[in-house]
């Protein structure tokens, strides 16, 4: 298992483990955190499961592929390099530790 931190935007700190070849997504859906809504499943058919991530952890990530840039043009204040949709981020070992901040908001 790989721990996935999430932090609402008040603050609010979870800490889950996720199993490998889940998406971060999926984590926070499946272990009831607020904030990442997935409307769309995980299809990146939308943006209500972006979040800012960690600047830690900006480079350490597979890069943004086009789709996902679309998405996030649709995001809640979209920030050019920390901002990522959690159901395109598959979850790897390499990845235990892992921050995200869930903005204010999703649209």
């Amino acid at each position: 298992m790989v721990n996935i931190i999430y932090v609402e935007h008040d603050g609010t700190r979870h800490e889950v483990e996720v199993k490998p070849g889940m998406t971060v997504m999926e984590g926070a859906r499946d272990n009831g955190v607020p904030g990442i809504d997935a409307d769309c499943g995980g299809a990146c058919a939308c943006s209500t499961c972006h979040v800012y991530v960690d600047p830690a952890w900006t480079g350490k990530l597979p890069a943004k592929d086009p789709m996902e840039e679309d998405m996030l043009d649709f995001a809640w204040q979209p920030d050019p390099e920390r901002s990522r949709l959690t159901c395109q981020i598959k979850v790897t070992p390499e990845l235990d530790g892992l921050v995200v901040n869930i903005p204010e908001k999703q649209i």
